[in-house]
């Protein structure tokens, strides 16, 4: 299994509810049939007043998760034409994009 991790700042001139909408309404829907794409995770970022917080201010306001059996399945996705046109949509949206490739390993919990 093949995971990203997507960091987003959304663009200035967008309100987080915007930001929101735009996510959720018009990226996800054309996101979620990328070929090969197994599991999709949208993560909005919130104001943390908890313990533990950090003395500065995260930078991103949200995260997304994808899945794909192995990285021939992404690679697919990712050169199909529509992420041209997917990529031109998100970075109208957002001030900074990020993207890491992971290997996830789930510690159980006694």
């Amino acid at each position: 299994m093949v995971k990203i991790v997507w960091l987003l700042k959304k663009a200035d001139h967008l309100t987080d509810e915007q930001f929101k909408n735009w996510w959720l309404e018009s990226h996800v829907p054309v996101a979620r049939t990328a070929p090969g794409l197994r599991k999709y995770v949208v993560n909005f970022g919130r104001p943390d007043t908890l313990a533990g917080k950090p003395t500065f201010d995260c930078e991103w306001d949200g995260v997304a998760e994808q899945w794909f059996d192995n990285d021939e399945a992404l690679n697919l996705a990712y050169s199909r034409q529509v992420s041209t046109e997917i990529r031109a949509d998100t970075m109208a949206h957002v001030a900074r994009l990020e993207r890491l490739i992971v290997e996830e390993l789930e510690i159980p919990i006694n």
